[in-house]
């Protein structure tokens, strides 16, 4: 059977070089007569591995030498509880609510502190991103936390919040690698690595060194501890191995592709494809107001929810995958990440065409 053109927004598509590569190795990585999958954590060959990936991913992104790169389980969802647990020192945040992890995160940071909304889109349908240039912002606020891609509505913020000096945290699961970033901008920068980057089970934290320290709130968890994590070098206990060697496979990827700023034309490039064609389309309509669109996550619908069935269960007999959208949204939603070649893209754009031409009334 063929490769289809997944669309999923996560976990999602992986490319093909990094899936034979790892195939290849499957049983037998680099002549040690096992699995990644079966060696021990505490072997030189995953050492190798581990400190590998780290290496590339700081050479990707520019990570500076006073940021910890920590490769810790529990996805993003576990870092809405982390990152107060370790960071509320004065019991008070600001959230940027834009979407449906920004509301999760801030939900759950609300059992530790206080949060402050700073700015919200959710009047309508979060299809935007707020102002945020001059925001209620003060100085007993420990943090403030923005998810900077959405991944359900299919948003992306044009430009970062100005913080007035407060630390910036900020997930970036749905964008991750996507385009070069300035890691100097935040105190914290996560993503949960199912989107963009590797397999599910992994999220990559890079912290400002002075932000991990002892003083976290009573009774975190001591997993949950920036610090257990940073002093162990991720190796605190058993970590999500496969998925680390598949992320550095993907480091490489990227680096060979060109880098960050590549990626980031390539990205454009395709988003343009798909944006170009919902702009002039009668029957299909993007959901996002155009400043705020994501180059990652496409939602578009129809405006019947027969019709959108119609073309998601058509859609997959021709190939194209995972097109349906998010419960909350409804309609379809293309997650067109790195390794979505732009045929792919090119492909789905064909087929809307076709489907318009026999579907409009």
């Amino acid at each position: 059977m063929s490769r289809v053109y997944n669309f999923s927004a996560g976990p999602a598509v992986l490319p093909e070089e990094v899936l034979k590569e790892a195939q290849e190795n499957m049983l037998d990585y680099k002549g040690c007569g096992m699995s990644v999958n079966e060696m021990s954590h505490r072997s030189k060959m995953f050492d190798d591995i581990i400190k590998t990936a780290e290496s590339d991913f700081r050479e990707l992104v520019g990570v500076p030498d006073n940021y910890k790169v920590l490769f810790l389980q529990g996805g993003a969802s576990q870092q809405f509880a982390a990152i107060p647990m370790n960071l509320m020192k004065k019991k008070k945040a600001g959230y940027i609510i834009t979407g449906q992890w920004a509301k999760k995160a801030a939900a759950e940071a609300k059992l530790y502190g206080e949060v402050v909304e700073l700015a919200s889109s959710a009047d309508k349908t979060f299809s935007y991103i707020p102002d945020v240039s001059d925001l209620p912002i003060t100085e007993d606020m420990d943090y403030v936390y923005i998810c900077q891609n959405n991944t359900i509505y299919g948003t992306r913020y044009p430009e970062l919040p100005d913080t007035k000096g407060v630390d910036l945290v900020s997930d970036v699961s749905s964008m991750f690698l996507s385009e070069p970033m300035d890691v100097t901008k935040y105190g914290i920068v996560y993503g949960g690595v199912q989107k963009n980057v590797g397999p599910a089970g992994l999220v990559i934290d890079v912290i400002r060194e002075d932000l991990i320290t002892e003083d976290c709130l009573p009774g975190t968890p001591t997993m949950l501890k920036f610090k257990t994590q940073a002093d162990n070098d991720s190796l605190y206990n058993t970590p999500n191995c496969w998925s680390i060697y598949i992320c550095g496979l993907v480091f490489k990827w990227l680096k060979n592709m060109g880098g960050l700023e590549v990626m980031k034309q390539r990205n454009e490039e395709k988003a343009a494809i798909l944006y170009n064609y919902l702009d002039q389309s009668k029957l299909f309509k993007g959901t996002v107001e155009p400043k705020s669109r994501s180059l990652m996550n496409v939602p578009f619908v129809t405006g019947s929810a027969e019709l959108d069935a119609k073309f998601v269960a058509e859609a997959k007999a021709a190939g194209l995958e995972n097109l349906k959208g998010h419960r909350t949204v409804g309609g379809m939603r293309a997650s067109i990440y790195n390794a979505m070649p732009k045929a792919g893209v090119e492909a789905l754009v064909n087929f809307m065409e076709d489907f318009e031409k026999k579907n409009r009334k």
